[in-house]
């Protein structure tokens, strides 16, 4: 018997979006280039493919990746969440942040973390929208699980929900997610709204008729 292993392609069912797709992939690709080109769903973006602007975000089991990095056999059996299903999760709301209004779905069909970047202009080209918000959403869940991260000033204690976040929390949480645009004031603003912090201490609400971010963005 050869000491080689040949095949190089392997048989799949993947999980997106709570829908099964049975796949046949390279054992070489990546999560990212098979949600884009298999599966058609261009939401998560590439950008530098290296995992060093988290355009491509999106979540699995709940937590955020870079799908850039993830080879798609391992996520396999794992619940695997991108932008275009971002408003079915728990009927909106990241895990642990759970409203009223959230636990019943929202009317506009927008994840709050959607609404929220809406609401402060927390996009211009939008190239980097998708990374962004699935990345706003796990490191709300995080937080909601009492996580800390680097700027926390009691690494053993973590942190006491997401309402507690300072600006100072959001910016580091969100520190692998670029935008080149510089929207970072707005994207601060809105992680802090949908973690339930006082919008309106940490900046401008939108102008009208700001564009919404969409799960089916241009490629």
């Amino acid at each position: 018997m050869s000491l080689l292993h040949t095949a190089s392609t392997s048989e799949i069912t993947l999980r997106v979006n709570g829908e099964e797709h049975h796949l046949t992939v390279d054992n070489r690709s990546t999560l990212l280039d098979t949600l884009r080109e298999q599966l058609r769903l261009t939401g998560a973006k590439k950008g530098c493919d290296h995992g060093q602007c988290g355009a491509c975000t999106v979540l699995v089991d709940g937590e955020r990746v870079n799908s850039c990095l993830t080879l798609t056999v391992t996520a396999e059996g794992r619940d695997v969440v991108s932008i275009e299903g971002v408003a079915g999760l728990a009927g909106g709301a990241a895990a642990g942040t759970e409203t009223a209004e959230t636990a019943a779905g929202t009317a506009d069909g927008l994840h709050p973390v959607q609404r929220a970047f809406l609401t402060h202009d927390g996009l211009q080209c939008g190239y980097c929208t998708p990374g962004q918000i699935c990345s706003a959403i796990g490191a709300l869940g995080e937080a909601a699980r009492g996580w800390p991260s680097r700027v926390t000033q009691d690494l053993v204690a973590g942190v006491t929900g997401t309402t507690g976040l300072t600006p100072d929390e959001v910016r580091e949480r969100m520190s692998g997610n670029l935008c080149r645009c510089g929207a970072h004031p707005g994207i601060v603003a809105a992680v802090l709204e949908a973690a339930g912090a006082d919008p309106g201490e940490h900046g401008p609400a939108a102008p009208a008729g700001s564009a919404v971010p969409s799960g089916r963005s241009p490629r």
